[in-house]
């Protein structure tokens, strides 16, 4: 199991926009089980939606893939301070019941495929054992470039 700080020194993201908050099984280069737990505190619920709190699915997938990155990164033969994964794709997302203050989302990631830096994993997000969304998330691994340069896989 690992823990935020732990977490915080694999993943790159901070709060508010850190959306793990324990990863409970990893098995490299393979699959992840993470959790994410939901409070009235989020930033989001200000505005989403006053009187009827509801996560936004967009933050339930990035949770989803942060889970993803969790074991993409862990899996990596290099450090992960010199790389950055960036979230490429979503395909097939479905959210089949709201996220709601109170719930604990338990996020189950698989690779379906890695090429070098490129990777298609398979992600479930599930609330009281119910499934509430599922994706297939792509994401690339590029070199880290020291701050104030721009860099990555994209064209500028």
């Amino acid at each position: 199991m690992f823990d935020p700080k732990e977490i915080q020194e694999i993943l790159p993201h901070r709060f508010p926009f850190l959306l793990v908050d324990r990863i409970l099984e990893l098995e490299l280069g393979k699959q992840v089980v993470g959790i994410k737990n939901v409070t009235i505190n989020e930033p989001f619920f200000a505005g989403h939606f006053p009187g009827h709190p509801i996560m936004p699915g967009v933050l339930i997938l990035e949770a989803m893939a942060q889970v993803g990155g969790f074991l993409l990164m862990s899996s990596l033969a290099t450090r992960a301070e010199k790389k950055l994964l960036y979230f490429t794709g979503i395909d097939h997302a479905r959210f089949r019941r709201p996220v709601v203050p109170g719930d604990q989302i338990r996020f189950e990631v698989k690779i379906l495929q890695r090429r070098r830096q490129v990777c298609r994993m398979k992600g479930e997000a599930y609330v009281d054992g119910k499934l509430v969304a599922e994706a297939e998330l792509s994401s690339v691994v590029v070199d880290r470039k020291p701050t104030g340069q721009a860099g990555g896989p994209f064209p500028a």
